[in-house]
């Protein structure tokens, strides 16, 4: 049956097609049925009291009562409201009308007023005829108890649309076929069904169990199939083997490596995990010692992966391959496929950054574009792009691929030149040409000037990428000022400072105020000058005024009046004579303001070569060796003296760790370039002055300013001596024979008086122990194996090393001098 009231049968009527009733054909309205009376002029006049009607189609027209109808014969069943049979007309005594379920008879049908708009406010509200009942039916009504006179309900057609609107869920359903059975049979008045929504399983119910006409619908027709029955029965039997299988297979291979699986092109798949990882390691450690190939770009070289900090990181690398897939596809698919497992890394980040700098020996920087000059001539450079090595790149290529691939293939990325083609042209033009087009002169005072020439300036000027795609010009003036000083030499004046002559009493002799050339600021005006032409190409050297360190008035207030104490030396001769007369020159002349501190190693600076001292003799731990600069220990023991007798304080001295005879024994002093100093303090009043000067064989030292106090040494015995070992040294040039001396300890002490009262100032001993001198013995292999053959009476001697004494002297010196 359809989800569909009769009154929507009725508003969807083609009057061409047959309709179905109960599953047979449906005859169209008016077929059989008397025409009919034209309606009344006033339908007002028809309308019975009471009657009220929502349909006119539902309102037989007025009309003298029909004759009725026989009654039932005893035997035969009364029939019942809604009984009309399907396709049979109901027997009336009027007209014969042919009503079907679902069937709207024509509005001709019935006199009186037939609403234009079933859904207008008239519809509900407006008087129609009462219906004429059949006196067929008048029976059917009687046994049903309805009261023929009874006025039928109000029907709203308002709350119909409504209803139909909200859908056939929230409306009343007729259940039985045989509910929509025409209206007029029932002898009474009944509102039309709402719609019905479309049964489950298709619209308008056809998709359902049942069709519209009561056959079997396509569910049920699948339902009741035995094809239908046996698909569902194979399927079942295939997906329980499916299941089957994939079970076993997955109990199987439980433990094992996914099948098709390959680390580094080695086929692990299905093997067991101890299994692969033995054959993995087997295979794979061993590559990491290995050398593999590289190429950067068009170079071929080689590393190794060990030594650039790679290997292989096993528990990651495990964690890549993972475990059984539950995935059945997959499991499948594992059949015929192979899944490539890339290998971890470990990474040493020291020994690849090497690897690194190594490798980016093979870069290709980009060729700067600039300017060259060729003679005097200026020519343009053109730039050349380069590459180097992508470091990020290569690392991954490196850390990814080194187990696997024949040759690791280095990514480069471009490097480009800075500077622009343009910028070098301008340059070129606008700077480099101008500069070298004519000479350029400083001129000096009088008439004296100096000249740089293009081939000059030309070694001067070049230039730089100045950052911004543009060159920067640079001048070298280093170079200029040493090609010009030379030629205003002699227009300067150096500066002197305040000295002393001593033809009698001493006496100053002023001081030179400087006059020279500040070259700096006179090459700041260069640039221009090379940018100009013509006359605007010579400019003036700019001088200036240097005061001496030491004017003429600073050193008449010095008080430098007398000799306070001095002291001489004698018995070098030779290297050593050069190199005490080279140091006293420099000394001569030193001049020391009250509170100062005197060093000789800070004053003569670095003694080497360069300044004019020669290889000589020193002692070195015990032993006579040869350095440059050797004998200027006399010297310091000359000037300590000096100092010593001056009364001025000890600010730090050494002695030599070996007496040498020719010094007052513990009176006397050592110094080593860059290691051991003589310093003294001056600690008068007055300034001083040193005066030293040496010949072939002799050196002194005076010290000049006011003597104020008075000094006294008095050297004690010696005590503690101790014999000298014997060295025995293979002969040759590093060897120097002595014959040793004793060792012993002795010391000295100085009172200081004053000059003027007598009444001691200070007293002050030191005490010095001085090593023994090893006995040094120089002998040839030969000698060497004849005295290995005689017996010995006592041990072979060893060197001694030298010992300080009151913290005055280091025990690990290079050396002495």
């Amino acid at each position: 049956m359809s989800g569909e009231s009769n009154t929507d049968r009725g508003d969807r009527h083609d009057p061409g097609h047959q309709q179905p009733v109960d599953g047979g054909p449906q005859q169209p309205l008016g077929a059989g049925r008397a025409p009919q009376p034209p309606a009344p002029a006033n339908p007002a006049d028809t309308v019975a009291p009471g009657w009220r009607g929502g349909s006119s189609w539902l309102n037989p027209p007025a009309g003298p009562p029909a004759a009725a109808s026989p009654a039932p014969a005893p035997n035969q069943p009364e029939p019942s409201p809604g009984s009309v049979s399907a396709g049979a007309p109901a027997q009336t005594s009027g007209p014969t009308h042919a009503v079907s379920r679902g069937a709207q008879p024509p509005a001709a049908a019935y006199p009186g007023p037939v609403p234009g708009d079933p859904a207008g406010s008239d519809f509900a509200t407006q008087q129609l005829p009462r219906p004429n009942i059949p006196a067929s039916s008048a029976g059917a009504y009687s046994a049903a108890g309805l009261d023929n006179d009874a006025p039928t309900e109000v029907f709203d057609s308002a709350d119909l649309t409504r209803r139909l609107a909200e859908g056939s869920a929230a409306q009343p359903a007729y259940s039985e076929p045989t509910a929509a059975t025409d209206v007029l049979a029932q002898g009474g008045s009944v509102p039309p069904a709402p719609p019905r929504g479309p049964r489950p399983g298709g619209s308008g119910g056809s998709g359902g169990d049942d069709g519209n006409d009561g056959r079997p619908g396509p569910r049920a027709r699948l339902r009741d199939s035995a094809t239908a029955r046996r698909v569902l029965l194979v399927a079942a039997v295939v997906f329980g083997i499916a299941l089957v299988g994939y079970i076993a297979d997955l109990m199987m291979t439980s433990g094992k490596i996914p099948r098709g699986v390959e680390v580094a092109g080695i086929a692990i798949g299905g093997m067991d995990k101890d299994e692969a990882r033995a054959k993995l390691q087997s295979t794979l450690d061993p590559r990491a010692g290995e050398a593999v190939p590289v190429k950067i770009a068009d170079v071929q070289t080689q590393l190794v992966p060990s030594a650039a900090g790679l290997g292989v990181d096993w528990e990651a690398t495990w964690e890549r391959v993972g475990g059984q897939p539950l995935n059945p596809a997959s499991r499948l698919l594992s059949f015929v496929a192979t899944r490539e497992v890339t290998v971890a890394s470990t990474v040493d980040e020291a020994a690849l950054t090497r690897t690194f700098d190594e490798l980016r020996v093979h870069d290709q920087p980009a060729v700067e574009g600039g300017i060259a000059f060729e003679g005097t001539r200026p020519v343009a450079v053109n730039p050349t792009p380069g590459r180097v090595l992508d470091l990020a790149a290569a690392r991954t290529v490196l850390t990814d691929q080194w187990a696997t691939a024949s040759t690791l293939d280095l990514p480069v990325t471009p490097a480009p030149p800075a500077v622009r083609r343009d910028a070098i042209e301008q340059a070129l033009h606008q700077i480099a040409e101008p500069a070298v087009s004519a000479p350029v002169t400083y001129s000096g005072k009088g008439s004296a000037g100096a000249t740089l020439n293009p081939e000059q300036i030309a070694a001067i000027v070049s230039f730089v990428p100045d950052g911004h795609g543009g060159l920067r010009v640079e001048f070298d003036h280093k170079v200029a000022q040493d090609l010009l000083a030379p030629q205003l030499v002699s227009t300067e004046v150096e500066p002197k400072d305040a000295t002393f002559t001593f033809a009698g009493a001493p006496t100053v002799v002023p001081a030179v105020i400087g006059d020279k050339i500040n070259w700096p600021k006179s090459l700041e005006q260069l640039p221009a000058m090379l940018a100009a032409a013509g006359p605007q190409r010579t400019t003036a050297a700019i001088y200036e005024r240097i005061e001496p360190k030491l004017t003429t008035q600073a050193a008449e207030s010095l008080g430098i009046t007398e000799v306070m104490g001095e002291f001489t030396t004698s018995g070098f001769s030779g290297p050593s004579g050069v190199n005490i007369r080279t140091v006293a020159q420099e000394v001569n002349g030193a001049v020391v303001k009250p509170g100062d501190t005197f060093s000789l190693n800070g004053h003569t600076g670095h003694r080497g070569a360069a300044e004019g001292y020669v290889e000589s003799g020193i002692i070195d731990h015990g032993r006579p060796s040869m350095a440059v600069g050797g004998g200027i220990s006399q010297f310091a023991t000359t000037l300590y003296n000096a100092a010593y007798f001056a009364g001025l304080e000890d600010a730090g001295h050494t002695e030599h760790s070996y007496y040498i005879s020719r010094y007052p024994a513990a009176r006397e002093a050592t110094v080593f370039d860059g290691a051991i100093d003589l310093q003294f303090r001056n600690n008068s009043p007055h300034g001083l002055y040193i005066q030293a000067f040496a010949d072939s064989s002799e050196v002194t030292v005076r010290i000049w300013g006011t003597k104020t106090v008075n000094v006294e040494s008095i050297t004690g015995e010696k005590t503690k001596p101790t014999e000298p070992e014997t060295l025995t040294l293979p002969k040759g040039d590093d060897c120097i024979a002595s014959t040793g001396a004793p060792g012993f300890t002795i010391s000295d002490t100085r009172v200081i008086t004053d000059i003027n009262t007598g009444q001691e100032v200070s007293r002050h001993t030191r005490t010095v122990k001085y090593d023994p001198v090893p006995e040094v013995k120089c002998v040839s292999p030969d000698e060497e194996k004849s005295d290995e053959d005689k017996p010995e009476d006592t041990p072979a001697p060893t060197a001694v090393p030298s010992s300080g004494n009151e913290g005055s002297r280091p025990g690990n010196r290079a050396g002495s001098r």
